[in-house]
This record gives structure tokens, C-alpha cells and sequence, in this order.
């Protein structure tokens, strides 16, 4: 077994202690099934220390050992919230561990099925190996499943009918041995993350990497012969019964104007708010530029590695995406020039969206500057806006009052560009934008 090769065009990696790998599993079948395709269901198991600190919580449920950032803890608070809201549409259970599970034992369940049965079986909807992942999955993150104990995996084999005779030897023996192995071999491959999915064109003997959910609609597009124009990166949408429906018709978005993430989310943002009949809320925010990879050197330690890998894969992920090439990618430079423009724009009553999308355009697509006064004037001037006094407007309060927003938006937490406020709940990046949509548009 190579870590990107397989009988069949789709590889899909999860690993048990993923949430974003659970709530990845159901659409992904869904997706499947609607097209007739099968894939290649792979464990990954992922060294989370490595790359985002530990954590474990002490009887009384507080956090008694941990190692982690303040910007490492944030991530890993949203990422639990993110996949509880979309839990919630499926009620499904996602609750917080207790510590970092050690999730090989489970994985090497999943090599146990795997040699037991042909790739064919191992794909039927009914097969050993999905009743396996269901019957893992669902106990684990309801707390009810300790998958660190050789009994409860042979137990669950046992349970969903497979042949346990041998598998203790194996899994602490040969399967132990080969789970290791194939571990190692798959992060050398580029396998970094869950959910991840391998796309094999066997005409040209390409391979493409996505990692996460939101990109089915594209892998879809891919293996049904790219007909028409490649989707665009989105997350399932869903009604959640419970939830009340938003007071508001207006949603604030937060970008950075030298986030390429941002700037792809542009248009298909404005387009949501057209359709949804909602008003845009711009804020602009500062973000960590994104950093450029840089090579690890000959033997780098695996969170090292885990950083280049990442770093080149989303490069690699926000060109695929964009309608022209992509420059100026790592670009460090901040400035509040571009926010004090919008405030000057929204006391003029003037169009946002349109100073928005212009904005956006001089950098990324017509690659120039937006760093100075007179760079933004040549911007309001386009649009028809007045443009008398906004240098000594800049220069009087303008970029204090930007840089105060900007300041208060970073004190809540928002760090991600682009990131959606609905009534001061967070979404982090155009692919909630169905969700969104169907929010919006009750």
C-alpha cells in the first residue's frame, strides 16, 4: 500500500480524533453515492503536539497540563465550536476531550479489515470497514469509547461481525509494525491533515492533495470529467430547528485586504448578500502575513516538517482557486491607509462593496500598491467619490480611527481574514457561506 496510490481515482485519510474527519465522513459518502463513485477509506494518524501543543483536563475538568500558545489555544476553541454548529444541523455529539488521544490502535482496526477483504468489498456502503468507522466515530465523541484499550477496538470488530481471530497478536505485533510504517511513509507523502483526499488521474498520473470538507464540490467536479466551471470551496448547508432565526439582515465581514484568502471570498461574498437581499458590514483587520515555506533542512523534526508541508499546501490551495495568477503572496506590509478609505467612503455614503472590490483588485490583480494616501485617493477617484480633504482627513484622525477598529476587532478574537460576524457569532472563511445563506435568508 502506497500512501497516494490506489485502485480507485479517491483516497480518503481520517483519523478517529479528528471532529472535522467525523463530520467530513457523511458528505462524503453522499457525495459518492450521488455520483456512483467509490473511495479508499485510510487511518492518519495525527501527531497533534507536534504541531499545536497538548492539553489535558484534570477531574475537575479544568485544563491540568497543557503546552499551547495563547494563538494555539484560540485555534482549537473555534475549530470545537465550528464543528459543534455544524454537529448541530446533523445532531450529531461533539463534545471536548480530555486529552490528545492516542487513536493507533483503532487505525490499525482499520488495516485488520482492509487485509481481510478485496478494495471492491472494502467500498460497498455496507462493507466491514464503513460499519466500522460508524461504530468508532459516534461512542468516541460522545465520551462513551476509550480507543486506547485493545479490548473495546476487538470488541467493536467483534460486534460489527468481523473475524477477531488473530487480531490482538496482530495489533501488537505485525499490525503495530506496518500502522507505524505507514504513518511515517504517508506524512513524508504530503499527508499532513483529516479529512485529506487524494485525487488520481490515471490518464495523466497526476495526484492532488485537498484537505478539508469544504473542498467536495471540486473533488466532485474532478471525478465526474470537470464539465462546466470548477465549484468554488464550500462547507454543506443545513436548518437547524433549534436555532432562532437571526434579528438582523446585515452581516459583518472582516478582511484584511492582503489576505488572498479574502480576496477570494470577494465576490462570492457580495454575490451571497445580493442573493440573500442582506446588507455587508466591512471591517478591516489585520492577519499574520502568510509565511512563506521554507526548507526544514536534512533531518527536521516532525513539527518542522508539518510547518513546510502546510505552508507549500496552501500556497498550492489559494492559487488553484483563483482566476488569474497569484503574486505577492507573503507580502509582510500592513498599513491602515485602506481601512481610513472606507470610513471616509461610508461618510460620504458612498457604495462599500465597490470600494471593497476596487481595493482588492489594485492589489491582487493589478498589482499595485495600496499602502499610502495617495494610493487610496487614486481608488476613491475611480469610484466617483469625493477625494477633497482625505489626505488631511488621514492625517487628522483617519488611520487612529482605523487602527482603534482594528484594535478592538483583534481584543474579540478575530484574527482570520476572512472572517463573518452573524450577531456576533464567528465564521471563518467563505466556505460557511451556504450556511450563511440559508441563515440569512429565512
Amino acid at each position: 500500500m502506497q500512501p497516494l496510490q490506489s485502485a480507485v481515482p479517491l483516497i480518503v485519510y481520517i483519523d478517529f480524533k479528528s471532529p472535522y474527519a467525523y463530520l467530513a465522513v457523511e458528505p462524503t459518502r453522499q457525495m459518492l453515492a450521488q455520483h456512483g463513485l467509490v473511495a479508499d477509506w485510510r487511518p492518519f494518524v495525527l501527531d497533534i503536539q507536534s504541531y499545536l501543543g497538548s492539553a489535558k483536563l484534570g477531574k475537575s475538568g479544568k485544563v491540568a497540563e497543557q503546552s499551547r500558545s495563547p494563538e494555539q489555544w484560540s485555534g482549537v476553541k473555534y475549530a470545537y465550536f465550528d464543528c459543534r454548529r455544524y454537529a448541530n444541523l446533523r445532531r450529531l455529539t461533539v463534545r471536548g476531550t480530555v486529552k490528545i488521544w492516542n487513536t493507533d490502535l483503532p487505525a490499525i482496526g482499520m488495516f485488520w479489515l482492509k487485509q481481510q477483504a478485496s478494495l471492491e468489498e472494502q467500498c460497498r456502503p455496507d462493507s466491514l470497514l464503513n460499519r466500522y468507522i460508524d461504530a468508532i466515530y459516534e461512542p468516541f465523541w460522545k465520551r462513551e469509547m476509550d480507543v486506547e484499550q485493545l479490548d473495546v477496538i476487538e470488541d467493536v470488530l467483534s460486534g460489527i461481525g468481523a473475524d477477531v481471530t488473530g487480531f490482538r497478536a496482530y495489533a501488537e505485533g505485525a499490525g503495530q509494525d506496518f500502522n507505524a510504517d505507514f504513518q511515517h511513509a504517508a506524512f513524508e507523502a504530503g499527508v499532513y491533515g483529516v479529512p485529506t483526499y487524494i485525487l488520481q488521474d490515471t490518464t495523466s498520473g497526476t495526484i492532488q492533495r485537498y484537505f478539508g470538507r469544504e473542498h467536495l464540490p471540486r473533488i466532485a467536479w474532478h471525478l465526474t470529467g470537470e464539465q462546466g466551471p470548477a465549484p468554488d470551496i464550500a462547507y454543506e448547508s443545513g436548518f437547524d430547528a433549534g436555532r432562532t432565526p437571526p434579528a438582523t439582515k446585515s452581516l459583518t465581514v472582516c478582511v484584511d485586504f492582503k489576505s488572498a484568502g479574502a480576496y477570494l471570498a470577494l465576490q462570492p461574498t457580495i454575490k451571497m448578500a445580493r442573493d440573500a437581499g442582506i446588507e455587508l458590514q466591512w471591517q478591516i483587520i489585520y492577519t499574520p502575513a502568510l509565511r512563506e515555506p521554507t526548507d526544514p533542512g536534512a533531518k527536521p523534526d516532525r513539527g518542522a516538517l508539518h510547518k513546510y508541508i502546510r505552508g507549500r499546501y496552501l500556497v498550492d490551495d489559494l492559487r488553484r482557486y483563483a482566476a488569474h495568477e497569484l503574486s505577492d503572496l507573503h507580502d509582510a506590509q500592513r498599513s491602515d491607509f485602506a481601512a481610513a478609505g472606507l470610513l471616509w467612503v461610508n461618510d460620504k455614503q458612498g457604495d462599500a462593496d465597490a470600494y471593497i472590490t476596487a481595493v482588492f483588485a489594485r492589489f491582487w490583480r493589478q498589482r499595485e500598491n495600496i499602502d499610502s494616501a495617495a494610493d487610496i485617493a487614486e481608488v476613491l477617484a475611480g469610484l466617483g467619490i469625493e477625494v477633497s480633504g482625505f489626505t488631511a482627513f488621514v492625517e487628522a484622525s483617519g488611520t487612529a480611527q482605523a487602527q482603534s477598529q482594528r484594535e478592538d476587532l483583534a481584543g474579540q478574537g478575530i484574527s482570520f481574514s476572512p472572517t463573518y460576524l452573524l450577531e456576533g457569532e464567528p465564521f471563518q472563511g467563505r466556505q460557511h457561506l451556504p450556511l450563511l445563506y440559508s441563515l440569512l435568508d429565512r
